[in-house]
């Protein structure tokens, strides 16, 4: 025995209606149609389900047992086709890996604007350095990875890419610094001073960019952590390169930041899966992250 839920779900509306036309009305079919399927059920179930009389239908035992297996069809079609609606919406769950700086305000507040405008939508967030989030991304374990270039190393990955802006790089000074005033500054003119490092990708950038200028830095410090870039600055007189996310989100009172002369900086992107855009909860974190970072940062 073989059972079309289509059929099931006709039959129970007839059986709620009272009467075959009842249903067809009901269903905003014709009379003759609904019949048909009814005598296919019954084809299928190798009895009658409906006694027909002139004052409506009466259910058979047969029928009453499948109309209890027709109610709990009918509810979980229901709570199916609510749960995709709501999933249509922009409901649902986002995974996103992203590096501390963009963690420290970016992201959260994308995430916040994503929610008000679809409460259903719950985000995870991982953080990760770019090359760790982009494999995140690629073995399915995160939906968007927030990732920075230089212009020294890009990641060719078959990932799409959504470009949002440049983050220039910033000098982190102690306070009695000669340089200190707030000035732009060209990298050549600390090449005999102490530096802070910080993740692996920005050191080689510092090297690169150091390298350009004639000299190589004399990295005594490394850490992943901005704020404790600072606290180093400040504690040691040593330098630092750090990006202006990272400043915006947090300066100590006892550095100085400066530009960095040649303007450079990092590329900030999103990466995803390709045809992940399709997917209604990712499309609402994607806009989210763009419309806070042209109001925010860019």
């Amino acid at each position: 025995m073989q059972l079309d839920p289509r059929r099931i779900l006709i039959f129970r509306t007839v059986a709620r209606e009272g009467s075959v036309s009842g249903g067809a009305r009901a269903l905003g079919w014709t009379q003759p149609a609904v019949s048909q399927h009814i005598r296919l059920l019954e084809d299928e179930v190798g009895q009658a389900l409906l006694l027909r009389s002139s004052t409506g239908v009466t259910l058979t035992e047969a029928g009453e047992r499948l109309l209890r297996h027709a109610d709990g069809i009918a509810g979980l079609i229901g709570s199916a086709e609510a749960e995709l609606a709501s999933l249509q919406e922009g409901a649902g769950r986002v995974t996103i890996a992203a590096f501390p700086s963009a963690l420290a305000d970016f992201v959260p507040r994308s995430i916040a604007a994503a929610r008000a405008a679809v409460p259903g939508l719950t985000a995870r967030v991982i953080e990760l350095e770019p090359p760790e989030a982009i494999e995140a991304v690629l073995s399915g374990d995160a939906d968007i990875a927030v990732a920075f270039e230089y212009d020294e190393l890009h990641d060719d990955v078959q990932l799409a890419r959504i470009p949002l802006g440049s983050d220039p790089s910033s000098i982190v000074l102690p306070l009695q610094h000669e340089l200190a005033s707030g000035a732009p500054i060209a990298l050549e003119a600390l090449a005999g001073e102490d530096w802070v490092a910080g993740c692996e990708r920005c050191r080689r950038h510092l090297e690169s960019l150091a390298a350009d200028a004639g000299f190589a830095p004399s990295i005594q410090f490394e850490t992943d952590d901005f704020v404790a870039v600072q606290s180093f600055v400040a504690a040691t007189g040593s330098v630092a390169l750090l990006p202006t996310m990272a400043l915006r989100v947090h300066a100590r009172e006892d550095v100085v930041v400066a530009p960095l002369a040649d303007g450079s900086g990092r590329a900030v992107s999103l990466r995803h899966r390709h045809g992940a855009e399709r997917v209604p909860a990712i499309s609402t974190v994607l806009e989210a992250l763009r419309r806070v970072w042209d109001e925010r940062i860019g």
